[in-house]
């Protein structure tokens, strides 16, 4: 049995005893992993060639999300691949076929953008994961910061913090997260969204949502197709078309009085790559933003602002996510990070 699918059958398996110390010290004897003290918290030796484990503690902030525990995870890592985008997403996509393969498809994915649980960092490339929900723990497929990463936490804080960001201020909670019809996913809350109320605001929005998402398409092994509606006087047509997998591409369906190529949009013969999403002249106007780690997610958001703008989008709220882009093969995606409303 490879490793990695034995290690998360064992952490799917393995009783944490109620996330306290005397109960994690329990489970790691039991998986024959060793215990040791650290300033940032016990390090758990596992024998992997991977690394060792290890824990995070509750501190004043994670308290309020918990219910007595003394943990809110346990991060065993599963390797440091090359450094630069397409390798971590490589690696990523690597350890999600064979977990599929033994866990089954993941009732949750999605990416958690720039503000992980309990406000943790993520890499640079992106912030995908991949959970596998049960109803005391969750074992999760995360992308860390030198390489994919299994953590196992407890469901009840971790969903609680994630509950408990709806608040509506502007970028409360980020990046975007998709559930299947599984029976895994009985019970599970949603947060609220936020509005964003400046065009700058979704402009920072559309550039970290941009930027990494051809990496985290190709570690979540997904494809999304979003259009967005722009508002103005009283139609909402179809102004935006955005493709990802491999590539991600972005059409423009600008009214004949706008000037599209002076805002930086190109032609097939400027885009070849793009022929392989659209038709060669339909739609007009298109952009190839290359594939993981190509994306200048700044100057594209730029580029989708303004010309919302010029086309007479008067602000945020007139810019609409497609109800169809919501459906991500058979997940059901909710894009909190960017701020716009869905409809």
């Amino acid at each position: 049995m490879n490793s990695t699918t034995e290690l998360a059958q064992r952490l799917v398996s393995a009783d944490p005893g109620g996330w306290t110390t005397d109960g994690l010290r329990t489970m790691a004897a039991t998986l024959g992993w060793t215990w040791t003290g650290g300033a940032a918290g016990p390090v758990l030796g596992t024998g992997l060639p991977t690394g060792d484990a290890r824990l995070t503690p509750v501190g004043p902030y994670e308290e309020r999300y918990t219910g007595g525990e003394e943990y809110v995870g346990l991060v065993v890592p599963l390797g440091q691949p090359e450094p630069g985008d397409t390798a971590q997403a490589a690696a990523f996509a690597a350890v999600r076929e064979e977990l599929t393969a033994a866990l089954g498809k993941a009732p949750i994915m999605g990416s958690h953008g720039e503000m992980g649980p309990f406000h943790a960092g993520g890499p640079s490339w992106g912030n995908p994961f991949l959970r596998w929900r049960g109803e005391r723990n969750t074992l999760e497929l995360r992308a860390g910061r030198i390489g994919p990463e299994l953590v196992l936490q407890p469901t009840g804080p971790a969903e609680n913090w994630f509950w408990r960001q709806g608040i509506g201020e502007e970028h409360s909670i980020s990046g975007y997260f998709g559930t299947r019809r599984d029976p895994a996913n009985a019970g599970l809350g949603f947060p609220g969204g936020w509005s964003a109320r400046s065009w700058e605001t979704v402009t920072s929005s559309l550039a970290y949502f941009l930027g990494p998402l051809p990496a985290e398409a190709a570690a979540l092994g997904i494809r999304i197709g979003m259009p967005l509606y722009g508002r103005t006087d009283d139609d909402a047509p179809l102004l935006f078309d955005l493709a990802c997998g491999e590539r991600l591409s972005i059409a423009c369906f600008a009214p004949d009085d706008a000037d599209p190529a002076a805002l930086g949009w190109g032609t097939v013969a400027d885009h070849p790559a793009t022929a392989q999403q659209w038709d060669d002249d339909d739609p007009v106007w298109r952009v190839d933003a290359g594939g993981p780690g190509e994306p200048k997610g700044r100057a594209l958001a730029e580029t989708l602002v303004a010309t919302a703008k010029a086309v007479g989008v008067r602000e945020p709220a007139d810019l609409i996510v497609g109800g169809e882009g919501t459906y991500v093969g058979d997940y059901h995606v909710t894009y909190y990070g960017l701020g716009l409303p869905t409809g």
